[in-house]
């Protein structure tokens, strides 16, 4: 199912009532089919929202563009953070849905980060897979109770400890439900991931 939205996207429609829609926001090189099979998995019977990044690095679509590995615009991170905040609302009136959950992966997991910090109406919660602190000048505001699951990897050569840990400190400072795990895992994504993602999604 494909409207004519703000961004390249697939929608799959609820199977099961009461259950929170899923925004699936791939990592770099993804595109809008990627995290379908995922979100699938560890949220069983929701609908499925999954748009592509429209930044191109080296021809890898991403959500914003990177200065060099781990450094950042903020002021592109802010710029694209209000696009998709926009393109979650045109979704929500197409699709008649509610607030989705985002469950982002690496670059996914960063854009949605920073769309709780900036626009935490656009979110029913996050979940954010190998996220980092990519916003640290940010005042997040607005995520009281708002349930967020960070999944962090103890061998993540992409992501530093202090920055997975400073983003936590953040979205927690903000007000957030926050839930932070460290794996024993690389910058992939393992069965612990999924195991853990389908558990937290399935308690809300």
């Amino acid at each position: 199912m494909h409207a004519d939205l703000s961004y390249i996207h697939r929608f799959v429609p609820a199977r099961a009532e009461g259950r929170p829609p899923i925004l699936l926001l791939h990592g770099t090189g993804g595109d809008e089919d990627d995290l379908l099979p995922l979100g699938a998995a560890v949220a069983p019977g929701s609908a499925l929202l999954s748009p592509r990044g429209k930044v191109l690095e080296e021809g890898m679509p991403r959500f914003f563009k990177r200065l060099a590995e781990g450094v950042f615009d903020a002021e592109e991170i802010r710029q694209r953070a209000a696009e998709l905040a926009n393109f979650i609302e045109e979704a929500k009136e197409a699709y008649g849905i509610g607030a989705p959950l985002a469950l982002g992966f690496s670059n996914g997991a960063n854009i949605a980060s920073a769309v709780l910090m900036l626009y935490p109406q656009a979110l029913a919660g996050a979940a954010l897979v190998r996220a980092m602190q990519t916003l640290p000048q940010t005042q997040a505001a607005g995520l009281s109770g708002k349930p967020v699951l960070l999944l962090s990897g103890a061998l993540d050569p992409i992501v530093p400890a202090a920055s997975a840990q400073a983003l936590a400190q953040q979205l927690s400072a903000a007000g957030a439900d926050l839930t932070h795990r460290t794996l024993p895992a690389g910058h992939g994504l393992t069965q612990a991931d999924i195991t853990i993602l389908k558990d937290w999604i399935g308690a809300l």
